[in-house]
């Protein structure tokens, strides 16, 4: 179970800064958006308008994962950048750290992944009703208590690296719904980089934050 709401009150740490985007990091259980009832106000995008009052929203993180976000300062940036994550074409990457040794350097994770209704917000693999998920990994460093791995997310499914992870049978350290007994002080998941093009000049474009852990 997720623990009360008590967002950091940490500085807002911009990364890039121009007319038209902005990429900022999302520190660990903050929420992207806000959620029901005035005690979940306090967000990301709230913080961002604060400070950037044209700011939109794009795309989302999980509430307990760190990492680098992007928004549009105006609105064909925000519908162009939109646009990117719909089709698959923004690169995300993703560091984490899974209880156990994970075999080999490289490998994916081809599961099936829906709502767990009865759990929801929980998700789960169905071969019959999921929605087709693929996750790529390599393995950066291992030991038997535990491995750390970069995550490169195929497609987008809610908390799809968490439960891929959780299906080959190493969890994200500390992730509060599928591995809560690890005993951590937070999630070990954290997106590290996101390569978009840019919305004028269709450069592409690499933001980029180092892990906390």
């Amino acid at each position: 179970m997720q623990t009360p709401y008590d967002p950091p009150m940490t500085p807002l740490e911009v990364v890039h800064e121009d007319s038209d985007i902005l990429a900022v990091v999302k520190p660990d259980g903050l929420l992207s958006v806000p959620g029901k009832g005035e005690h979940l106000a306090d967000c990301l995008l709230s913080r961002v308008q604060a400070a950037f009052p044209t700011a939109l929203l794009v795309h989302r993180l999980d509430r307990d994962t760190s990492g680098v976000m992007v928004f549009g300062l105006t609105p064909h940036a925000q519908r162009f950048l939109s646009a990117q994550f719909q089709d698959r074409r923004a690169r995300k990457t993703y560091v984490a750290r899974v209880a156990g040794r994970v075999a080999g350097k490289t490998g994916e994770v081809d599961l099936p992944l829906i709502v767990d209704w009865p759990n929801r917000p929980r998700q789960m693999v169905c071969h019959e009703t999921g929605k087709p998920s693929l996750t790529a990994y390599r393995v950066l460093k291992a030991s038997d208590a535990e491995s750390r791995l970069r995550l490169w997310p195929k497609t987008g499914r809610t908390h799809q690296l968490r439960v891929h992870m959780l299906a080959i049978g190493h969890p994200i350290l500390g992730d509060p719904f599928y591995a809560p007994e690890t005993g951590q002080d937070r999630m070990m998941l954290h997106a590290e980089e996101l390569r978009i093009n840019h919305p004028e000049s269709g450069r592409g474009m690499a933001f980029r934050a180092k892990a906390p852990f």
